[in-house]
């Protein structure tokens, strides 16, 4: 049988892939490879010189990347190693808070009111939560508007600070330093570095080296800064920052400046006050209300501008402190016994007054009425009577009996401390000023104010210098006359010949108890003043005269404490001292030198509601020119003259100085009762005497010139012998 019937397979080609999946996994059917395409062959990359030079820059770069990166970790860890040093160094806040090398001396009047502040004044600790808010405020405003946003440095306000300085034509770190408030305190600390007196020559030389304003300084400093913001709180800061800042004066912190110029507490100021304080850090001397108050008005109107823009004060706030400008207090204002403040300073012991590490606190004997009084009195003479181009100065002293002085003006500028005082400094010759210590010796040794003395031609022959003529002021005789007349027109002829007759040892004797410190020559001019003395030592030797006769220290201190403390450390250090002459003498010596004043040389002087006496005096010249007197309450003396010892010009005693006298006395005395001069009229007499009377009161030393008092008194006393 035939299979030719069979259906034949159609002729087709084998699909290339199935589209059947495998059954299972492992049934042996093989997995497609997948033949990899060949990459194109790289073409060399043909450089220009443009493509090398970008080559170099970028590896240039690149490099120096890394090398910034490594000196910034490297900075990084010097400027954290300094930071935790300057931390690990940093003492307690309290420790902080005074820094002063030197204390402060209070200075109160005799009421006990302030009216003077030597060395470092420090007020006492205030805090950034204590102070006035307007202070606080001022202070951030002015000095550091992001110093509650910044970590102690301000990269924005340093390079603020270099763009400045640049524009101006400085360099980049000279002029203004971008300093935050915490960078100022570092300086304010020095770093942490204490005075030491073995290493700086002084404390100016310190605090030089502290604001020194090199790079390196100014990265210790910002180092330093970092480390306080990390130890201390921003108050924390803020408030040593307030407590050590200098604000002129003396005044360190804001407390003392405070007390200073308003008289007031630094948690009491206004915003007018607050931005005139705030003020003075950018120059504390130069702006310093008591140098020039118009000058620190206008810094802090621009403190009150700041305030307001950076919303510390409102609108109305800032106009109102605009429209009243914060003015001094009575006392800082008054600026009262400058000079006399100074001669306290320098009279008492030195450990507690230019050099004190205490704050000490003086009462002295000034009386800020009489200190107005003759500084009005000077100001009004000088400006009516005296050429506006004259160089010449004058000095006054105002004193009571016992030696207490109540007002010094040592010069024409009133308003100035630490210069040139001629009351106590200048050492001048007092002319006839001198002549009551000759009269003074007289009477203590029995004479009597209506005894005669001739006036005329008189010669002394001086070993060494030949022979030595006296001349009156008018060069005439006037035959003769009482001693009183002798003093009352200040002759000269007298005075000489009355003080050869007593003995010149005698008469020096008596000015030396009488408290003139300075050399008295001893030779015959000594009578007319030759010598030199100050002004001091004159006026405190003339209230011996109006006390009865006993000697007086010149005194300013009362009492001295260190603050704080009830019990003084030291009193009064003057006064009344011993008996020089009898109370009868020194009352029969007022008696003739009330007649200066009343009919005399010193008539200038009078005052229309009181007694008054006093002896004029011109040196030889005219170099200087005196007077000097006083009434029951009060002694007071003036001194003109020029510095340079130029001849003043048709000036006595008796004119321009007996002016200024009286116009002080018209002042001083405003209010105060009158009172007698203790005067002992003379011995009612039948006729004046022609033979000296018997001397009375002697001590030993007048009894070594018994002898020759009775060998030349003769010639010298009687009626026309």
């Amino acid at each position: 049988m035939s299979d030719s019937g069979r259906r034949k397979p159609r002729l087709v080609a084998d699909k290339r892939y199935s589209s059947a999946k495998p059954a299972s996994k492992g049934a042996g059917t093989k997995k497609p490879v997948r033949k990899r395409r060949k990459a194109p062959a790289r073409k060399p990359v043909r450089r220009g010189p443009i493509g090398y030079i970008a080559l170099f820059v970028g590896w240039i770069l690149r490099l120096f990347l890394r090398i910034g990166m490594t000196v910034t970790a490297v900075i990084a860890l010097l400027v954290a190693g300094g930071v935790f040093y300057y931390y690990s160094t940093l003492p307690p806040l309290t420790d902080l808070l005074d820094g002063r090398a030197r204390g402060s001396v209070t200075m109160l009047d005799r009421n006990g009111e302030v009216f003077a502040w030597r060395g470092d004044q420090f007020g006492g600790i205030v805090t950034a939560e204590t102070v006035s808010p307007h202070l606080k405020n001022a202070v951030v405003a002015t000095e550091d508007k992001r110093f509650y946003r910044h970590f102690g440095v301000s990269p924005r306000g340093v390079a603020s600070a270099i763009r400045i300085n640049l524009r101006e034509g400085r360099g980049p770190l000279s002029g203004h330093g971008g300093s935050t408030i915490t960078q100022q305190t570092a300086k304010l600390l020095c770093l942490g570095t204490a005075y030491d007196e073995t290493k700086w020559k002084s404390e100016r030389a310190y605090e030089q080296d502290c604001r020194e304003g090199s790079l390196w300084r100014k990265i210790k400093e910002a180092t330093y800064a970092m480390a306080m913001e990390a130890k201390y709180s921003k108050d924390d800061i803020l408030t040593i920052y307030l407590n050590r800042a200098f604000l002129g004066e003396g005044a360190r912190g804001f407390e003392a400046a405070s007390q200073r110029y308003f008289g007031k507490s630094a948690n009491e100021v206004d915003p007018a006050e607050a931005a005139m304080l705030a003020g003075l850090l950018v120059a504390p001397s130069r702006y310093a209300p008591t140098n020039n108050l118009e000058r620190s008005q206008r810094r802090a109107a621009t403190v009150v501008r700041l305030m307001e823009e950076q919303r510390y004060l409102t609108p109305d706030q800032a106009r109102q402190a605009q429209a009243n400008p914060a003015e001094l207090s009575e006392a800082a204002e008054a600026e009262a016994g400058g000079y006399f403040a100074d001669w306290v300073m320098a009279s008492g012991p030195e450990f507690f007054t230019r050099n004190t590490t205490e704050d000490v606190i003086i009462r002295t004997t000034l009386d800020q009425r009489i200190q107005a009084a003759a500084e009005e009195a000077m100001k009004s003479v000088f400006e009516n009577k005296v050429s506006k181009t004259s160089k010449a100065q004058a000095a006054i002293v105002v004193m009571s009996a016992d030696g207490a002085v109540r007002g010094m003006v040592g010069g024409r500028k009133t308003k100035v401390s630490g210069v040139f005082n001629r009351a106590t400094q200048a050492v001048r010759q007092p002319g006839s000023a001198f002549k009551p210590f000759v009269y003074a010796t007289a009477m203590e040794l029995g004479y009597d104010p209506n005894d005669m003395v001739r006036d005329e031609k008189y010669c002394l022959n001086i070993p060494g210098s030949g022979e030595w003529c006296p001349k009156n002021y008018v060069d005439k005789y006037r035959g003769m006359v009482t001693l009183t007349e002798a003093l009352k027109d200040s002759l000269n002829i007298p005075a000489v010949k009355i003080s050869e007759a007593l003995g010149r040892d005698l008469v020096q004797k008596v000015a030396r108890d009488f408290g003139i410190e300075s050399t008295l020559a001893d030779t015959p001019a000594m009578a007319l003043g030759a010598s030199e003395s100050t002004l001091i030592e004159m006026v405190g030797a003339y209230a011996g005269i109006l006390n009865g006769g006993s000697s007086v220290t010149p005194y300013g201190l009362v009492e001295l404490k260190l603050l704080g403390d009830d019990t003084p450390v030291m009193d009064t250090q003057g006064g009344i001292g011993e008996r020089v002459i009898q109370r009868e003498a020194a009352g029969k010596l007022i008696y003739m030198m009330e007649k200066v004043v009343s009919e005399g040389t010193g008539r200038r002087a009078r005052l229309s509601d009181r007694q008054a006496a006093g002896k004029t005096g011109t040196s030889q010249a005219a170099r200087d020119a005196w007077f000097i007197g006083f009434t029951a309450d009060y002694v007071a003396g003036v001194w003109m003259g020029y510095d340079d010892n130029t001849p003043l010009n048709e000036v006595t005693g008796g004119g321009l100085p007996a002016e200024i006298w009286r116009e002080t006395m018209v002042r001083v005395h405003e209010g105060v009762p009158v009172r007698p001069l203790p005067i002992v009229p003379p011995e009612p007499k039948a006729a004046p005497q022609t033979q000296p009377l018997p001397q009375r009161g002697r001590d030993p030393v007048q009894d070594v010139a018994e002898t020759v008092l009775e060998q030349v008194l003769r010639d010298l006393f009687g009626s026309g012998n």
